[in-house]
């Protein structure tokens, strides 16, 4: 892995330098991100934000074209609509709904969109057949359960100080995700007995490399923590998806189902992940290295001042969001661009574009977004392995179960 400091395209920008070509769905994955961005949305909430952008789009573009099956089959098909149109028109209509503060990015996105697409009944069936597939889409998202109160009840006893920040988004270990039969389909056991071997590997693997003073983290490894924020995980796996698709290809349709598995999935990474992080409530290295004298293990030492490097995530550890969301991704791109697709790419920081990363394949980024969890201190090893292959199922059932060819 080679990185520079040198402008790079940003996550956030067009990949016109790689190709000439462009369609309505990777130019409003684009607007989509641009938009999140802007609004200051959380990664749980941009992530339901992009899948529902996406299956709009690809349920839009599918009732005109009838490549691949309907997220939502009730709407009539218009076969001698323009798909481009209704891909615009739904993902317009879906982001105005929901970042209303933001219309007039999102319309002069519209404008740009369907400027060149001709006047006349296609157009306007197209247009009209998007908003009428978002807003079926919207219909089906309003009771998923991503905005109830957050009921979260800290584990305390009376008189006694708890931290008082609440978890983050807490509610959507509750809410009801994209395909899935529930939540907790592929829940995974609970994490390692704090008195086994495993557990007393991963908490000195994370204790020698994730603490913020530590002498064993190499230079180039605090970096790579450093560029990983939570901010450019999501980002950046758009980008590559979008250099993919582009470096193949691929058709209006074929495109359309690509984003809508890799952002359902995405989504899906949240509602499973939470599931089962607020069911174990499996605590932070943080809480685990400087208790390490209560966990009955006698390979672990406690460190009472141990910090690390990274800025500790409010949420539970067991399993890991950034490993799940990296299992769906990979998963979702392997069926679509073929096993280990190499292609040499930047990821970009989404505020500050002088900040990249180069990469010579996903396996390569995608081996580094997981291993900066260990190395920032904020996950064990085994939380990062068991949730890889969750994020594996969970993408395998979606591609297996949404979006299938129809001849």
């Amino acid at each position: 892995m080679k990185h520079s400091a040198a402008t790079a395209i940003g996550i956030l920008m067009a990949l016109a330098t790689c190709t000439a070509r462009a369609d309505t769905v990777i130019d409003w994955n684009q607007t989509a991100m641009e938009v999140v961005t802007a609004a200051k949305t959380g990664v749980n909430p941009r992530a339901r934000t992009l899948a529902m952008v996406h299956v709009a789009m690809s349920d839009a573009i599918n009732s005109v074209q009838g490549r691949y099956t309907r997220y939502i089959m009730t709407i009539p098909a218009v076969p001698g609509a323009s798909a481009e149109a209704a891909a615009a028109a739904a993902a317009r209509q879906i982001l105005v709904q929901l970042y209303p503060s933001q219309k007039s990015m999102i319309d002069r996105a519209y404008a740009a969109s369907v400027k060149a697409i001709p006047d006349g009944a296609a157009k306007s069936e197209g247009v009209a057949l998007g908003e009428q597939v978002a807003a079926a889409v919207l219909a089906d998202r309003s009771a998923d359960g991503t905005d109830v109160a957050d009921t979260y009840r800290p584990f305390t006893r009376p008189g006694v100080w708890v931290p008082t920040t609440p978890p983050s988004f807490e509610e959507y270990a509750r809410a009801k995700p994209w395909v899935l039969k529930s939540a907790d389909q592929f829940r995974p056991g609970p994490p390692p007995q704090l008195s086994s071997p495993l557990y007393a590997r991963d908490y000195n693997e994370t204790k020698n490399l994730g603490g913020a003073k530590s002498t064993a983290r190499t230079p180039a490894q605090t970096e790579a923590v450093k560029f990983w924020g939570t901010a450019n995980f999501g980002p950046a796996w758009q980008a590559v998806a979008r250099q993919l698709s582009a470096a193949k290809g691929l058709a209006l349709a074929e495109n359309a189902r690509l984003f809508a598995l890799l952002n359902m999935g995405s989504a899906n990474s949240f509602i499973s992940d939470w599931d089962a992080k607020f069911t174990y409530n499996f605590w932070r290295p943080v809480t685990a290295i400087r208790n390490g004298d209560m966990d009955g293990n006698d390979a672990t030492e406690r460190d009472p001042s141990w910090t690390p490097l990274n800025a500790t995530p409010m949420h539970p550890e067991y399993p890991s969001q950034a490993a799940i969301s990296a299992g769906v991704v990979v998963t979702v791109l392997e069926s679509v661009f073929g096993p280990k697709p190499a292609i040499r790419f930047t990821a970009t920081d989404i505020t500050d574009p002088k900040l990249t990363r180069q990469f010579d394949s996903i396996a390569e980024m995608d081996a580094e977004q997981r291993n900066v969890r260990v190395w920032g201190g904020v996950h064990f090893r085994n939380s990062l392995d068991v949730g890889y292959d969750m994020g594996k199922k969970i993408a395998t059932y979606l591609i297996d179960n949404a979006f299938k060819p129809t001849r």
